[in-house]
């Protein structure tokens, strides 16, 4: 099942979707983001990655004037925001990274308000609704209360609330955040889909497997800021590169980790207790020239490393 969209609104697409030039937010002195130049072409999915607090859900809130920039010019589907976000929010959906569904209302009486709303014309409302329902596999589930619906069930009618007036554009803040991984598997192809059928999806995540899986190219954040552009493949082999090596143990142990590691010239992750090395499969290669052989005596420590 698809959603039509009309041949106006396809060719409209054209142009880049998103628009960002120079964006700053800042609540009082802290500065959410810092100077962010984001462009996101028609027909792609950009995944917007990094950790929490690196800026993305503020981003998200100012393509769709929850909140107001500071400094800079937004322009989403060529309308500038916030003078025209009204316009702007009509033709683009919206999937909020917290479940604000109607409880008391059924599957289909959710979808039935927002079509009302986004002033979707009265004969075609039937079938805009039994379309959303459809990409979201809940047909079966439509007359069911919402409140009754398991947690992947209500992430698939948000996504399906967002897609009702056919949108040319979806923005999904964290769409998966929490869930476990066969509803995310779940909501992977559902969003899969959306990009096949050459809608414009911006995708703030913080899973790089999500990105690599979801995303035609990603942005990634960091204070503020995109500090890097590219395929996800190419993100992973500039900074990750083709192996990483995780490490587990006492604090002492990890803090040796790191520091052979970066004498060696080797980047590091720490994520709890555990330690990840980047870029491992340019150990042997060290090893074999000896370069650095001093800093890699200390080899029981990388017992996980099938070279070492």
């Amino acid at each position: 099942m698809t959603l039509q969209r009309a041949p106006e609104e396809v060719a409209a697409g054209s142009a880049a979707a998103i628009s960002l030039r120079g964006v700053v937010k800042r609540f009082g002195d802290f500065t959410a983001v810092d100077g962010l130049d984001l462009e996101v072409p028609s027909g792609v999915c950009l995944g917007l990655l990094g950790p929490n607090g690196a800026g993305k859900s503020t981003t998200m809130k100012m393509l769709t004037a929850q909140a107001l920039p500071t400094e800079g010019t937004i322009e989403v589907l060529g309308f500038p925001v916030p003078r025209e976000s009204k316009r702007a929010r009509a033709a683009m959906g919206v999937v909020p990274q917290q479940d604000n569904l109607d409880e008391e209302l059924t599957a289909r009486e959710n979808l039935e308000v927002f079509a009302h709303l986004y002033r979707v014309p009265r004969k075609e409302r039937r079938r805009a609704v039994d379309d959303a329902l459809a990409i979201a596999h809940l047909t079966g589930r439509q007359r069911t209360k919402v409140d009754d619906l398991s947690g992947g069930m209500r992430r698939r009618l948000l996504i399906a609330r967002g897609l009702v007036h056919r949108p040319r554009l979806v923005l999904l803040d964290e769409p998966t955040v929490g869930l476990d991984p066969q509803v995310r598997a779940e909501l992977w192809g559902l969003i899969d889909g959306l990009r096949a059928q050459g809608t414009t999806v911006l995708m703030s995540t913080h899973y790089i497997e999500e990105a690599e899986r979801l995303a035609d190219e990603c942005a990634l954040m960091s204070h503020g800021k995109v500090i890097a552009r590219g395929t996800p493949a190419e993100l992973v082999a500039e900074y990750a590169g083709e192996r990483v090596v995780e490490h587990y143990g006492p604090p002492d142990r990890l803090a040796e980790v790191e520091r052979l590691a970066r004498a060696a010239g080797l980047p590091t992750r720490r994520t709890g207790p555990s330690v990840s090395v980047l870029k491992a499969e340019t150990i042997a290669r060290r090893w074999r020239t000896g370069w650095a052989r001093t800093a890699w005596d200390v080899r029981p420590i990388w017992k996980t490393c099938s070279w070492c």
